[in-house]
C-alpha cells in the first residue's frame, strides 16, 4: 500500500512538526509513505516540495493571496482565518504520485482549495490539528459554537450578516465533500468531541490517535548542565512558558500567566522563582512581575528545546483553547511537570496531581496554586517528574502511534 501525506509545511509550526515526526515513524515501521508540502525548509530529500525558484516564490506568496477575502472584513479580529479558495494543481500531483490512501494534515495557507478534495478519488484520512476542517474558516472558534449549525454572523470577522464569508466557506465544504470517503482522526478527545458535534462531520467516522514524539531525542538530561548551557541560575525554581508569539498570542494565555506570577510574588515566592519565556524577545518596556525574567526568543532546533525543558522545574501552558500541545508533550517527555488549565486536549496528557496540575479554567489564582503545589515539595516534584516521563513512554512513542495509523490505513483501503 502506498501512502501520500499532505501538509502545508514540513517543519513550520506545531502541526507540521507533528506531521513530520509521524512521517518518519511510518517509514521506520515499513509503511511506504511520501510527504508532499507546499513550502519545504528541511533538507530531507524524501520530502516533496517546490523545485524551481519561481515555484518557491509562489509558495511564499500563496498564504497572503489566500487571505484576500478575509481582508474585506476590516473590523475582524486578527486571528488566523482560512477561506481556502485559491486555485492549485494539487489533484494532478496526487494523481501522478499514484497513492492508495491520501492522508491530510494541516493544509491551509493556500495549499488546498476546498473543492479539490473531491478530485482525489481515493480514500482520505484527515488528521485534525485544529478546528478548521469543520468550521466556516476559523482555526479556533473562541467558544462561538456556530460550526454546530451553519456559521454566519461570525464574531471573529465582526460580521453582522447571516450570509457572510464564514457561512459561504462552510457551505462550500458541505457541498464539495458530500460523498467523499473521509475518515477523520482527532489528536485529542476534546477535538474529536468538537468534530462529532459539528454539522459537517457529525456522520463521519472519527477516531482518536495522538501525536507522537521521539523519546530518544526528548528525554531528561542533567538539570545543572542544561542551566549552565543557557546561563540560568542553579539555585532558583525555573518556570518555563513556551509558545509561538508567546507574549502576544492571546490564545496561549499569557494574560492569565501574568497575574498568576504576580500573586506568587506577593505570596513570598519572588526570591525563589524566575521565569523563562521561549518564543518572545525582551520588550523595550518589560513588565515588572516581581521576579527575574529570561527571554530566550525563538528556537529552531530540538537540542535547545530539550535543554530548556530539562532546565525548568515546571512548564506552564495557560492556553484558552488548545488541541494536543507539542509543548506539553515535549515537556513531559523531558520529565518536567506541566501546569495548565483544564481545557481542550490538556486532560489527555496531564493527570491532575499525577504528572502536573490542571487548574480551573481561566482562574489565575488556581494557576498560581498549581505552580506552587508542583514546586513546594522536593519529594513530590521527583514523583511528578518520573510520572511525566512514564506518561509519554506509555502513550506517545513513535512506534505506538505509527502502528495505530498503519492499522487505520489498512481498514480504509480494504
Amino acid at each position: 500500500m502506498n501512502l501520500l501525506m499532505l501538509s502545508t509545511f514540513d517543519n513550520h509550526g506545531g502541526a507540521a512538526i507533528a506531521t513530520y515526526r509521524l512521517y518518519r515513524a511510518l517509514q521506520s515501521i515499513g509503511v511506504d509513505s511520501r510527504l508532499l508540502v507546499q513550502r519545504k525548509k528541511m533538507d530531507d530529500p524524501s520530502v516533496l516540495g517546490p523545485r524551481s525558484r519561481w515555484q518557491c516564490i509562489f509558495a511564499v506568496l500563496r498564504p497572503y493571496m489566500d487571505e484576500v477575502l478575509t481582508r474585506l472584513y476590516r473590523k475582524r479580529q486578527r486571528v488566523f482565518f482560512s477561506p481556502a479558495w485559491l486555485p492549485e494543481r494539487l489533484a494532478s500531483k496526487v494523481s501522478n504520485l499514484d497513492s492508495d490512501v491520501v492522508h491530510l494534515f494541516w493544509v491551509n495557507s493556500g495549499f488546498l482549495r476546498i473543492e479539490t478534495l473531491r478530485k482525489f478519488r481515493r480514500p482520505i484520512v484527515w488528521t485534525l490539528h485544529d478546528m478548521w476542517p469543520f468550521t466556516g474558516g476559523c482555526h479556533y472558534d473562541e467558544e462561538c459554537g456556530k460550526f454546530r449549525q451553519s456559521c454566519g454572523n461570525c464574531p471573529l470577522l465582526k460580521s453582522e450578516q447571516d450570509w457572510d464569508l464564514s457561512r459561504y466557506i462552510l457551505n462550500r465544504k458541505q457541498s464539495s465533500w458530500e460523498g467523499v470517503p473521509i475518515t477523520v482522526v482527532a489528536t485529542s478527545h476534546w477535538l474529536a468531541n468538537m468534530a462529532r458535534s459539528s454539522s459537517l462531520f457529525k456522520d463521519r467516522r472519527i477516531e482518536v490517535i495522538p501525536n507522537a514524539i521521539d523519546t530518544e531525542k526528548y528525554k531528561p538530561i542533567d538539570k545543572a548542565a542544561a542551566r549552565t548551557a543557557y546561563n540560568l541560575p542553579q539555585d532558583k525554581h525555573l518556570v518555563l512558558f513556551s509558545a509561538v508569539n508567546a507574549t502576544s498570542e492571546k490564545r496561549k494565555g499569557y494574560q492569565f500567566l501574568i497575574p498568576a506570577l504576580e500573586q506568587l510574588s506577593k505570596a513570598g515566592w519572588s526570591e525563589n522563582i524566575e521565569l523563562v519565556i521561549i518564543g518572545a524577545s525582551k520588550p523595550e518596556n518589560p513588565l515588572n512581575l516581581g521576579m527575574n525574567v529570561h527571554y530566550i526568543g525563538h528556537l529552531h532546533d530540538e537540542v535547545s528545546q530539550v535543554l530548556l525543558y530539562s532546565a525548568a522545574d515546571v512548564v506552564v501552558a495557560p492556553s484558552v483553547q488548545e488541541n494536543l500541545s507539542n509543548t506539553v508533550m515535549e515537556s513531559l517527555a523531558c520529565g518536567t511537570p506541566v501546569v495548565a488549565f483544564n481545557i481542550g486536549g490538556m486532560p489527555d496528557m496531564i493527570g491532575h496531581q499525577a504528572n502536573g496540575y490542571l487548574a480551573r479554567p481561566f482562574e489565575p489564582a488556581d494557576l498560581a496554586e498549581g505552580i506552587a503545589w508542583v514546586l513546594e515539595d522536593d519529594g513530590r516534584h521527583i514523583s511528578l517528574a518520573r510520572c511525566a516521563r512514564q506518561t509519554v513512554l506509555e502513550r506517545y512513542t513513535l512506534r505506538k502511534v505509527a502502528e495505530q495509523y498503519s492499522e487505520l490505513y489498512r481498514e480504509v483501503h480494504s
